[in-house]
């Protein structure tokens, strides 16, 4: 019998294909160093609120340790339904097109497994989130990245898009506000995408995870645009605007005859999100504006803090409208993006992820998270400072 470790198939081709993330080996680094002062993890610098974190206490304590139903807690639905309507203002029926999962990430999975056959075309956005390209051929569909620019506030075109069909496109990928840009997209624009998705017969998958954390304008789901929703697979969860990164509590909602599609993959790999984030996501539930609004406030403030900073260093950067994340551009300094994040690790223990994580068009860039505590921000752009003006 031949040795298993002598054969190179023994790890499925569109597996071996696909690289280690960006920013994981980056932050293999930053682990082994002391004091550094990290602006790299897209995570939020507060605590989970007391209420949510008491809510599953409690229920822990009085044994809510059991499975929930495939698609989630029916309370849990039943109050995403009504916040969906309330904030996005589109309606979605709790019994069959809302499906809770472990996290968005497992949402995008699901959805990308449940519409994707092989060579089915898939476009998104770059720069963007780390793992659309990776889902999308973990499917056996085929990736398809529309770039964009500071020119245009790093906001996706119809287009844009346009020049990216092919009669194998089968859907779009989405993510406003944008990790890691900070962009959002103007409704007049997502009303001319939506007009070349029905034109085409394309279907939607829209990440909205950063949707609370809007802080100019009113955020628009596409999904709430006319004839979209019964083309749109809105995902939607927890971690960011509640801080709740850690329990893994996301939730699409969708056509029904998509979100059991969903449903059906979902049940034979993860069964149900973990049931104490369920507890807990219903009670984040019950006030959500004045847990939001407190953080969002938070991160406005650090958001213009290092916008100013990054103008006094000379490095531009388009003013991020969302999320948590600025982008500035650091080529400028003779350095590449990865160059530039090492060096500010080693000489001043600041860390920010290199901007080609997030596709080619990210290359020259660096992501900055501003969600840390304000007096770490207020360190890190001192440092910053000290190492760019070294470089002049």
């Amino acid at each position: 019998m031949k040795d298993l470790k002598s054969r190179p198939d023994t790890v499925a081709r569109n597996v071996r294909n696909i690289p280690r993330s960006g920013i994981r080996d980056f932050f293999d680094i930053v682990s082994s160093m002391p004091d550094t002062i990290s602006l790299g993890v897209g995570e939020p610098g507060f605590l989970t609120p007391w209420h949510i974190r008491d809510a599953a206490m409690f229920a822990l304590e009085h044994g809510a340790t059991s499975y929930t139903s495939n698609l989630g807690l029916q309370k849990l639905r039943e109050g995403l339904s009504d916040y969906v309507e309330r904030y996005f203002h589109v309606r979605y029926d709790p019994e069959d097109q809302i499906l809770v999962t472990t996290g968005v990430s497992e949402g995008l999975d699901l959805a990308i497994r449940a519409i994707v056959d092989p060579g089915d075309e898939v476009l998104y956005h770059e720069p963007c989130y780390v793992s659309y390209g990776p889902v999308i051929r973990l499917s056996h569909g085929v990736p398809v990245a529309v770039e964009t620019s500071p020119e245009t506030q790093f906001q996706v075109t119809a287009d844009l898009l346009r020049k990216k069909l092919t009669p194998r496109t089968r859907a779009l990928v989405l993510n406003f506000p944008n990790n890691p840009t900070g962009a959002v997209i103007e409704r007049g624009e997502l009303e001319k995408i939506a007009d070349l998705v029905i034109e085409n017969d394309l279907l939607i998958i829209s990440d909205e995870i950063y949707a609370e954390l809007t802080y100019e304008g009113e955020h628009t789901s596409i999904a709430s645009l006319p004839e979209m929703q019964e083309r749109t697979l809105f995902l939607h969860g927890f971690s960011k605007a509640w801080a709740m990164t850690g329990f893994r509590l996301g939730y699409c909602c969708g056509p029904s005859r998509l979100i059991a599609a969903m449903t059906t993959i979902h049940q034979y790999t993860m069964l149900c999100a973990p049931t104490l984030s369920q507890v807990a996501g219903i009670e984040a539930l019950k006030d959500p504006e004045n847990d939001v609004e407190r953080m969002r406030s938070e991160y406005r403030r650090h958001r213009n803090f290092v916008v100013h900073s990054f103008e006094e260093m000379g490095l531009p950067c388009v003013t991020p409208r969302g999320a948590f994340y600025a982008f500035p551009h650091v080529s400028n300094l003779g350095l590449t993006s990865k160059q530039f994040a090492l060096r500010l690790l080693e000489e001043e223990r600041v860390a920010v992820v290199p901007g080609e994580a997030f596709g080619p068009c990210g290359s020259g860039f660096v992501r900055c998270s501003y969600a840390t505590g304000f007096e770490d921000l207020k360190e890190a752009m001192k440092r910053m400072k000290r190492f760019v003006q070294r470089l002049r």
